[in-house]
């Protein structure tokens, strides 16, 4: 069975699409740009602060579901300049680890929504139970 997943933590969509959907044990996040959820607005263009603005929306919208970082299976990173993966990469370490952290894919991208900088969609497990 499919759930939708929401939380006012994490941004609005800004389409049609969901914040994340629980099918089963799973939990298929969609892609999270730097929006500031309060505001509705993206933070200041620096890869730094915009790398850290996407990971606490995804611990967001983890969160709605009782599940965290550590449940993360997978994700995909989509960088507007390649030229910024050692700082995502530096920070992405800081919340998945260096030795335990989740399959991950990254990809250069010509533009991303509202003109950020990065956005990183991830699958984690999630228990029932929680």
């Amino acid at each position: 069975m499919r759930n939708i997943v929401f939380t006012n933590e994490a941004p609005l969509p800004i389409g049609p699409y969901s914040q994340a959907v629980r099918c089963g044990s799973l939990l298929y996040l969609s892609g999270q740009i730097p929006v500031d959820p309060a505001s509705g607005k993206l933070v200041e263009s620096d890869i730094s602060v915009q790398t850290h603005q996407v990971f606490e929306n995804i611990v967001a919208v983890l969160k709605a579901e009782n599940s965290t970082l550590d449940n993360v299976i997978k994700t995909t990173v989509f960088l507007a300049d390649f030229a910024d993966f050692a700082v995502m990469n530096k920070i992405y370490g800081e919340y998945f680890g260096e030795t335990d952290a989740p399959a991950r894919s990254t990809i250069e991208v010509a533009a991303l929504p509202m003109g950020s900088l990065v956005e990183i969609e991830a699958i984690a497990e999630i228990n029932h139970a929680a």
